[in-house]
């Protein structure tokens, strides 16, 4: 990559969101052409947050102009690595200040002792663009996929009823009942060794409060979310949650169905009806992400018509591993 021999890296919080705005408004048209993802919901709360001056990250300027940021986001002891993003005269020379800063943003981290768990998912960027700075520092990959199904070019599929479960809209008065639904489904699996908010019941409220209440992941759809109920007991046996990343795309936010509740076709029915609800409401794609070792789920989505749009990486590094390393 040619060296920007003029680039300097700066604290975020020297500047206002009045200033990062164009580069941000340019993030949100990428993310619109290469996810179909309307941004700009997010891009707005950044914005505030920007102004609040208390994101930790840094601003890239090239010969004096704005050319890119990065920033984390603390969770007690954890940082997430929101984004790294840069935008300069070629798509090399981006690459080259969008690695910059995150090595800058990386290192302040892993000099910072009160910080033991590290986790990042730069979704915009192709598997193994971004992965030197990880690599070097020890992180642990993840590769991820990007799903899209277009429901224009999509038969009718087959529902069937499912003895025992009763389906039924989303309703905040299950909301303790679905985060303890999340963190029974993902508490030991993969996608715990990736966002460590699925191993305590603590964490998946967190993550179900992200989900229903920010625009991060896209506006919340409560009329195309649904959830399955044992008849018997009354306990969740599965759910589906959908967001708006577009005013005729949704994304599917989370998928899962209770352990004991497995092998029955749940997943494969919440699927099924929620696809064939949104179609019949004009909703033209349906996107996800799925961790790619999940066998299972990847299956169950190619069986229903997914195809993948994109490849990335979760990175994932804690304090604990021996990989842990300091310059």
């Amino acid at each position: 990559m040619p060296v920007a021999t003029q680039l300097e890296l700066l604290d975020l919080r020297q500047f206002s969101a009045r200033q990062l705005r164009p580069l941000l408004e340019a993030e949100a048209e990428l993310w619109q052409a290469r996810l179909r993802w309307d941004y700009r919901s997010s891009t707005e709360l950044l914005l505030q947050y920007l102004d609040s001056r208390i994101l930790p990250g840094f601003v890239a300027l090239d010969r004096g102009r704005i050319a890119g940021y990065t920033f984390c986001v603390y969770e007690g002891q954890k940082a997430v690595v929101g984004d790294a993003f840069a935008q300069t005269t070629s798509e090399e020379q981006s690459l080259y200040v969008a690695d910059a800063l995150l090595r800058k943003l990386l290192d302040l981290l892993l000099h910072s002792p009160s910080i033991s768990r590290i986790e990042s998912q730069l979704l915009l960027y192709d598997a193994g663009r971004m992965d030197a700075g990880f690599n070097e520092a020890g992180f642990v990959r993840h590769p991820r996929l990007f799903m899209e199904l277009e429901l224009n070019r999509r038969e009718q599929p087959r529902t069937s009823r499912i003895e025992g479960v009763e389906l039924m809209p989303w309703s905040s008065l299950y909301y303790q009942a679905a985060a303890e639904l999340i963190h029974d489904a993902y508490g030991r699996h993969v996608d715990a060794e990736i966002n460590d908010q699925y191993c305590t019941l603590h964490g998946s409220l967190r993550f179900l409060h992200n989900i229903v209440r920010f625009p991060g992941c896209g506006v919340f759809e409560e009329r195309e979310s649904w959830l399955l109920r044992d008849v018997a007991t009354g306990r969740l046996a599965g759910m589906i949650l959908c967001s708006r990343v577009g005013h005729d795309v949704v994304h599917i936010t989370q998928l899962c169905v209770a352990p004991s509740h497995r092998g029955r076709g749940l997943g494969r029915a919440l699927l099924n009806h929620t696809i064939e609800s949104l179609r019949r409401g004009g909703t033209a794609a349906i996107t996800l992400t799925v961790t790619e070792s999940n066998q299972p789920a990847v299956t169950l989505y190619e069986e229903a018509g997914f195809t993948v749009r994109h490849r990335f990486d979760a990175m994932v590094l804690s304090r604990d591993s021996a990989k842990w390393t300091r310059s």
